[in-house]
C-alpha cells in the first residue's frame, strides 16, 4: 500500500499510510458467494494487514465461516482472521472449533463473548464448563497456542456495561489475558473515539485501539445495528440520507463523503490503523480509501488475490 505523500500534506513525514483491515461475513447463497469473491478481489488491491470473517451467534455459521476463511487462505495471500465466540459452548467445544480453524491455517482470532442465546435483550448466562467472558476466551486461546488475538472495544459503551469505566476494565482484562489489538464498534462522531482513547490510555492500556468504520450502505439497517450494539447515529446523518430514499447514486455520494471525512478527521488525530465493516461490498469502501489518498497497489494485486475467495 502506498500513500501520495508528495501531494497530500496529511501524510507528510509518514513512511507509509494507515494500516487497513476488512471484515466480511459468510455468504448465504451462490450469488452472495460470487459477490464476496469480487469484493475480496477488489479490496485486496489495498494490501490490507488482514481480513476477518464473522462467526454467527452461538456458532451458527461455524461451517460457512470455516469455509470462507479456508478459501481466503488457500486462494489468496491475504492474512485471514476468524471471529470466535464462546456463548453456548463448553471449553472443549471451543477447543474443537479452534482445532478446525488451526488446521486450515488460521493463526489470528477475533475473540468475542457473543450475544446471549435468546438475543440481545436476554440476560447472558455462561455455558456450563464454558468461558464466562471474552477475557477468559482470550486466555483459553493463548493456552492452546500463541495466536494473534484481536478483541472488541466500544467507544460508546457496550449496552450491557454499567458504565464506560466498567467497559474499560473489561478491555483491560482482555489485554492482560493476551489480546494484542482492539477493534472498535462503529461510530460516527470522532469525539466519542477521542474521549474513549484518552480513558483507555489513562487506564494503562497500550494496545492499538483500531477505529471501526461503517460506510452507510443502508440507513435503516445501520440504525438497527446501532440499536443492538449501543452505538448512536446522529440525527444530522439521518437528515442527510432520508431525502435520498429513491436516489441511490446520491446516497452513495453522501456515504462516501461522510466516511471519508470521518477517516480524514481520525488521521488528523494521529490514527494509523482502520478496520472497515464492508457488508461484503467493495464500492463504498474503495471510494472512501481513494478519496482519502490511499492508493491501490495494483502491481501486487494479482499475487495477493488471484482466484479471490468467497
Amino acid at each position: 500500500m502506498t500513500i501520495a505523500t508528495n501531494s497530500d500534506p496529511r501524510y507528510a513525514g509518514r513512511s507509509r499510510g494507515p494500516k487497513l483491515s476488512f471484515e466480511f461475513f459468510p455468504p448465504r447463497s451462490g450469488e452472495a458467494e460470487q459477490l464476496l469473491g469480487e469484493t475480496i478481489e477488489a479490496l485486496a488491491a489495498y494490501a490490507p494487514d488482514f481480513v476477518s470473517v464473522t462467526y454467527g451467534a452461538g456458532g451458527s455459521t461455524r461451517g460457512p465461516t470455516l469455509a470462507t476463511v479456508s478459501r481466503i487462505l488457500r486462494e489468496t495471500s491475504l492474512p485471514a482472521a476468524a471471529h470466535l465466540t464462546c456463548v453456548g459452548a463448553t471449553k472443549a467445544e471451543v477447543a474443537a472449533v479452534v482445532d478446525e480453524f488451526r488446521a486450515v491455517g488460521v493463526r489470528h482470532f477475533v475473540a468475542l463473548r457473543g450475544d446471549p442465546a435468546g438475543g440481545i435483550d436476554a440476560a447472558y448466562e455462561p455455558s456450563p464448563d464454558g468461558y464466562a467472558n471474552a477475557a477468559e476466551l482470550v486466555a483459553g486461546l493463548k493456552a492452546i497456542a500463541d495466536f494473534e488475538i484481536s478483541v472488541s472495544a466500544y467507544p460508546e459503551k457496550h449496552p450491557e456495561s454499567r458504565d464506560v469505566a466498567a467497559d474499560i476494565d473489561i478491555l483491560k482484562r482482555k489485554v492482560d489475558a493476551g489480546a494484542t489489538r482492539a477493534l472498535t464498534q462503529f461510530f460516527f462522531d470522532n469525539d466519542h473515539y477521542a474521549r474513549y482513547l484518552d480513558r483507555v490510555r489513562a487506564a494503562g492500556i497500550e494496545i492499538p485501539i483500531v477505529p471501526g468504520i461503517l460506510p452507510v450502505h443502508n440507513l435503516g439497517q445501520v440504525q438497527k445495528f446501532a440499536g443492538l450494539c449501543g452505538a448512536s447515529v446522529p440525527q444530522w446523518i439521518a437528515d442527510r440520507f432520508e431525502p435520498l430514499a429513491d436516489r441511490p447514486e446520491a446516497r452513495a455520494a453522501v456515504a462516501i463523503e461522510l466516511a471519508a471525512r470521518q477517516v480524514d478527521g481520525l488521521i488528523a488525530l494521529g490514527v494509523e490503523e482502520f478496520h472497515f465493516y464492508t457488508m461484503n461490498r467493495s464500492a463504498l469502501v474503495s471510494a472512501v480509501l481513494d478519496r482519502v489518498g490511499i492508493e491501490r497497489d495494483d502491481a501486487g494485486k494479482q499475487g495477493r488475490a488471484e482466484g479471490a475467495a468467497a
